[in-house]
């Protein structure tokens, strides 16, 4: 099994499951930041200039997990007075005391998460990491629509065998049962996962819940067989430099890919624009916010309605870009996208929301991983490639083309062409000519969630991590 995936489930928890749910995700973020306090109260110690230096900083997951565990069972944590008979006061260290009310693996799961953003702050300061810059993590603040934690699925022995701690179909058909809180019903039919599950082509690693827009959510990572042959690609020759499709990202045009030889295979013509089309009721909602008292009842009812509204929105663009990353993986076996600039591009505030609401990094990420599944391959075209100011038929490039210009004119040759198709056959070509950057489909993969073993530590209470439990990082397709 080398395909990860995701199954998510709208959950139906009773009252008792709802309180259930937020008493662990609190515990997510009370962990996540008393690792953060823990890590800046260990630097500031260390800048005070002992002499033996023996304050030890924790970066990494385990050595958070490590101080986390040893902080919550001491007197900073807990303590209370205890009176006796004869009225004589004993101080009683108690720990953090409600730590027995939610899993274990919530707690080191979000300090994980810590240890993750303090790496990426630290590579992105020593220039290993690229892209957008990448703060120091911050302490999270309490929200009442949006939150999560993570649950890893463990296994336990039993009489009858080992038994994983998330399980299906145990109260129906439609629930998930989760470790700490038992099984959950949901609104949508688990038979399509628990049929993968029961024939071994299927393995849960870990359950994300998460709240948004006043629902749970339950997401389960699953490492999955591959797809069957039949939705797979054919294998083509290494040598094979043909077939590529570009594909061109635009905001007159959603998509349009077409071949090398200038045949259009994919035109979407329109698209929903989520956010444009509810941006009426997202004003109205946000002005009803805007006019409550603020900490008031109706403050949070009303933070609530634009939740949801903004959640809609959400499903209704994700929808849209699912759709069309699947017609291009089926009928193309080889794509290449632009590297947009799409951070710079934003800058333009006349066009910003527009571009925001296209969506085109997650319409890439969804090609890069669908593709992968059906054994396929993606190539990402130079930034600075000039794909829509290039003729498509004698490689001259115009200079002077503006936004409004959706025709475009060879100067040289006089080919007139629709400047997105234009675009998409320059990209196709460009594909065929560096077809061998392209990694090979075997050592693609998805990044699981799953962190190194990069320390140590005494596991002594059930339902925590072990050095078994812990998986590794693959590489992900460029």
């Amino acid at each position: 099994m080398s395909r990860h995936t995701t199954f998510q489930f709208t959950a139906d928890p009773s009252a008792e499951q709802a309180r259930a749910l937020a008493r662990h995700e609190g515990a997510a973020r009370f962990a996540f930041n008393q690792g953060l306090r823990l890590h800046l109260n260990a630097r500031d110690a260390s800048k005070g200039g002992t002499d033996d230096g023996a304050v030890k900083i924790p970066w990494t997951g385990f050595d958070l997990i490590n101080a986390f565990n040893a902080w919550k069972k001491t007197e900073n944590a807990g303590r209370r007075f205890v009176v006796d008979g004869s009225g004589v006061a004993e101080l009683e260290v108690t720990g953090l005391a409600w730590r027995s009310e939610v899993s274990a693996q919530v707690f080191e799961e979000a300090v994980v998460d810590l240890g993750k953003a303090l790496k990426a702050w630290t590579d992105f300061r020593r220039g290993k990491r690229t892209g957008r810059q990448v703060g120091h993590p911050r302490f999270k603040k309490k929200n009442h629509e949006r939150g999560s934690f993570r649950i890893r699925n463990k296994t336990s022995k039993t009489k009858t065998g080992e038994r994983a701690m998330i399980r299906l179909g145990e109260n129906g058909r439609r629930s998930v049962t989760l470790p700490g809180i038992g099984p959950v019903k949901v609104h949508d039919d688990t038979r399509r996962l628990r049929r993968m599950l029961a024939t071994g082509r299927a393995r849960i690693l870990f359950a994300t819940v998460s709240r948004r827009g006043g629902r749970w959510r339950i997401s389960l990572n699953v490492e999955a067989a591959e797809l069957h042959p039949a939705a797979r690609h054919r294998v083509r020759e290494g040598t094979d430099g043909g077939g590529w499709a570009g594909v061109d990202r635009g905001l007159h045009t959603p998509v349009i890919a077409a071949l090398a030889d200038g045949t259009p295979s994919v035109h979407i013509t329109e698209a929903p624009k989520a956010l444009c089309t509810a941006q009426p009721t997202t004003r109205r909602l946000q002005k009803s916010v805007s006019r409550k008292v603020k900490g008031s009842q109706s403050r949070r009812a009303a933070v609530r309605r634009l939740a949801r509204h903004h959640e809609r929105v959400r499903a209704r663009r994700h929808h849209f870009l699912h759709q069309v990353s699947n017609v291009l993986v089926k009928t193309h076996d080889r794509l290449v996208l632009e590297d947009l600039n799409i951070a710079g591009m934003l800058a333009n505030h006349h066009l910003a929301a527009a571009i925001s609401d296209a969506a085109w990094g997650e319409l890439a990420r969804q090609i890069t991983y669908k593709q992968a599944w059906r054994g396929g391959q993606v190539l990402s075209a130079d930034r600075w490639f000039p794909s829509s100011k290039t003729c498509s038929a004698c490689g001259s490039v115009t200079a002077q083309l503006t936004l409004a210009d959706r025709v475009f004119v060879c100067d040289a040759c006089g080919l007139t062409i629709d400047r997105d198709l234009n675009a998409a056959v320059n990209l196709a070509t460009w594909g065929e000519k560096n077809f061998s950057q392209v990694l090979d489909p075997e050592a693609r993969g998805q990044v699981t969630n799953a962190h190194r073993p990069d320390g140590s530590g005494p596991r002594t209470r059930a339902g925590e991590t072990s050095r078994d439990d812990v998986g590794t990082l693959t590489a992900t397709a460029a």
